[in-house]
């Protein structure tokens, strides 16, 4: 059930966008055993203006063409899934575009109980059958 966000320049391509978001689900789905309707995502198309980022960070250099990764997703998963899951989606999206390894940022969020989610028509649907819709 995880919730994404990526921001990145409005100069990239719309096959290029396309890519980016379908190079992090399909790590979320390997990684994270996410099923493949479960996808959720945003993407933010933003001026080079509206981008910041240091030139160099931990010794990572950073070439401008940057793409900020949200996951917003229920906890739980080890510290190698995590690790994985980060190599999966950096690696997809150098791979099908332009973006460099080195400009794919990723932060995942962790929330907790499934109660904070919901998918439509008001309700918690993951508790559904605890609580009876109204």
């Amino acid at each position: 059930m995880p919730f994404v966000r990526i921001s990145l320049l409005k100069t990239l391509s719309a096959d290029a966008k396309d890519k980016i978001s379908k190079a992090v689900h399909q790590s979320l789905m390997d990684e994270f055993n996410v099923p493949l309707d479960d996808y959720f995502h945003v993407i933010e198309e933003l001026e080079v203006t509206q981008l910041y980022y240091p030139k160099s960070y931990l010794g990572i250099s950073h070439s401008g063409n940057m793409v900020y990764v949200q996951i917003t997703a229920g906890s739980g998963r080890t510290y190698e899934q995590k690790e994985k899951l980060y190599a999966a989606i950096a690696g997809r999206i150098a791979a099908e575009t332009p973006v460099s390894v080195n400009d794919v940022i990723i932060v995942l969020v962790e929330n907790g109980g499934k109660e904070n989610w919901s998918f439509g028509g008001g309700r918690i649907q993951s508790l559904s059958h605890i609580k009876p819709a109204q």
